[in-house]
């Protein structure tokens, strides 16, 4: 068995595989100041909550805070007595990386993209809806050509009521009309549907640089709220994306960890 873990700005997503099956997943908050011990006694708490026995043999990590990943390693072995990967513009990818400063590119969209190769048509365009929306868009010939970074909605939605006197913090949810009726559904209005129309509008300008239709998956948390909002629909959602694509890293990466 292995265990995959992403580590994001605001939450780590940890998921078990046996062979090519996601066994399970959980969802947790990414604490710099929590120790490798604190970690460690995590990950044991976890597999002992499902009343079944998972034992990861190997695990391999995407992290976009390097000293996470880092005490997660630690705690990894010291616990479980595992070794890790940690996933790099060095791995060995799917994919060639077309761009002018590679190690600039995060592990999370690196695993993005290698899933993007191994499950569906390319060209591919993943957008990854995070603490930021990313686009990740591999061209036809596997070359990672680049991507796109905008806020994401919670950081929309906190920004305009932290920076403003009189707005509200709202939760995201999909608004009924465009037309806001009042502040909660009009910053709603602008938030989801602005959000929506940007994705929509991104899409095409990609797809003029790519020269063709791409393959549109999405994944995270908010995907499915922007979904009846889009002209362009996304021909996928894959909520496992990222864990899928670690996976995929780890076979080709195993040998020479």
């Amino acid at each position: 068995m292995l265990f995959v873990i992403d580590i994001g700005n605001t939450n780590t997503n940890i998921g078990v595989f046996d062979g090519e099956k996601l066994l399970i997943n959980w969802n947790v908050a990414s604490d710099t100041k929590k120790t490798a011990d604190e970690y460690g006694i995590l990950f044991l708490s976890l597999l002992n909550s499902t009343h079944t026995k998972f034992l990861p043999e190997a695990s391999i990590i995407s992290t976009v805070v390097p000293p996470l990943g880092e005490t997660f390693k630690a705690a990894l072995k010291k616990y479980l007595n595992i070794d890790t990967i940690l996933i790099s513009h060095k791995s060995k990818l799917p994919f060639k990386i077309s761009l002018k400063e590679p190690k600039g590119l995060g592990a999370d969209r690196i695993a993005n993209a290698a899933a993007a190769v191994k499950l569906y048509p390319l060209p591919a365009i993943v957008i990854d809806f995070g603490t930021a929306t990313s686009f990740d868009i591999v061209d036809e010939n596997k070359n990672f050509v680049g991507g796109i970074i905008t806020p994401g909605l919670k950081i929309q939605a906190n920004s305009l009521s932290s920076f403003t006197s009189k707005l509200p913090k709202v939760k995201i949810e999909a608004p009924k009309e465009v037309i806001g009726k009042d502040t909660i559904s009009a910053m709603l209005s602008g938030i989801v549907r602005g959000h929506a129309c940007m994705i929509d509008g991104m899409i095409k300008l990609c797809e003029q640089e790519l020269g063709k239709k791409a393959t549109i998956i999405a994944t995270g948390g908010f995907s499915s709220v922007l979904f009846p909002d889009m002209e362009r629909k996304f021909d996928h959602i894959n909520k496992d994306l990222t864990l899928i694509g670690l996976k995929y890293l780890y076979d080709l990466n195993k040998e020479n960890k």
